[in-house]
């Protein structure tokens, strides 16, 4: 008890108890270097979730739309310390959105300047622009005709004051800023690093559409990594580098050791054929000695089912084709067959999993 007073007169110095039996406290609570009045009435058995706060006007307009809050809180604080910190975080949030609502409007010259650097880009490169133009999203194309975004967030005093950006890049995207930093010239930098990264997005594109990506499910233009389906049992994941995208990528073979290990073999026996001149997936076939199927081809093979299996394993839950899920169990040596019940493990996490196969072979 002792500890828990010491803590709250350290954290909150000037709100002090008003009684020796402790239930009223009163002083303030400080926040971004404002002290606010308040006062607290707790019962005789000092549970805060029958307290009362009382507040003064002006805490209590700051609070307006936290209240819902502020009263979860107090529920459920174990203790007098462990609420104050509480609604001091409450209060800083409160006071940084108020903030941002009353914070000055841009002078004139910032949305004449604004809008005369848009008109020499093009109109047509402006994809939107919330109401005070301070968030602006321009769009550009690179050689090979992908389009890509750049999110430009404005601050009041642009252009003496440069812009934050963002943008959909597999590497970090480094603005030269100059006292005068302006949208043109950070446009500028923005086609200068499409170009640079053209052909890793030729490389990406490639796999994606000449063979079956099984992750991500819906790449970005940031990602790097690639799971493909080498088989109905098995799929290598590569790391490529976005600087030097044709160069040999990190792999990992993954499926039944009796599909992967020859891969890794064939891997290690050939990398000397590995050409930088020419793609990326022509190499792989090559090293690798493979065709990679297309996703046409595997999901005929399924004839358009829905995965009708789900691993036993709850924090995994991946579901699978019965088809897929009898071929990996049948490729694994551990695997082994109770009456018409194959037992092994799951392609994913590695965990036991069942397939309970109907009457007719899968």
């Amino acid at each position: 008890m002792e500890e828990t007073e010491a803590s709250l007169l350290h954290q909150c110095p000037l709100l002090l108890p008003q009684n020796r039996a402790k239930t009223v406290y009163e002083g303030f609570i400080t926040a971004q270097g404002r002290d606010f009045h308040i006062k607290i009435l707790l019962p005789e058995d000092l549970q805060l979730k029958n307290a009362r706060l009382l507040c003064s006007w002006q805490l209590r307009t700051i609070l307006n739309g936290y209240h819902q809050i502020v009263q979860q809180r107090m529920k459920h604080s174990p203790d007098l310390m462990s609420f104050m910190m509480e609604l001091k975080m409450v209060l800083e949030v409160a006071l940084k959105n108020k903030q941002e609502i009353h914070a000055l409007p841009p002078p004139p010259q910032f949305y004449s300047s604004l809008i005369e650097e848009i008109g020499i880009l093009g109109w047509d490169k402006l994809v939107s622009a919330d109401s005070c133009f301070s968030t602006v999203k321009l769009k550009a194309e690179d050689a090979s005709g992908r389009e890509h975004l750049i999110t430009l967030k404005l601050k009041a005093k642009y252009p003496a004051e440069s812009p934050d950006c963002s943008v959909d890049f597999p590497v970090s995207f480094s603005v030269s800023r100059t006292p005068q930093s302006s949208i043109i010239s950070i446009y500028s930098q923005f086609l200068a690093a499409l170009e640079s990264l053209k052909a890793f997005w030729d490389v990406m594109d490639e796999i994606d559409e000449k063979t079956w990506v099984l992750e991500p499910e819906k790449p970005t233009r940031s990602a790097t990594a690639r799971r493909i389906a080498v088989g109905h049992n098995a799929s290598i994941n590569i790391e490529v580098d976005p600087r030097h995208p044709t160069m040999l990528p990190e792999c990992c073979f993954l499926g039944a050791d009796h599909v992967v290990k020859p891969l890794g073999i064939k891997l290690s026996r050939n990398i000397h054929l590995w050409d930088p001149e020419n793609t990326l997936l022509q190499n792989l076939k090559d090293v690798l000695e493979i065709d990679f199927p297309a996703r046409t081809i595997l999901e005929k093979s399924l004839d358009g089912a829905i995965p009708d299996q789900v691993c036993d394993n709850p924090q995994c839950g991946q579901p699978f084709h019965q088809i897929c899920l009898y071929e990996w169990l049948r490729g694994l040596q551990t695997s082994r067959q109770s009456f018409n019940i194959l037992f092994g493990e799951c392609p994913y996490c590695s965990k036991p999993i069942t397939l309970k196969m109907s009457g007719r072979k899968p």
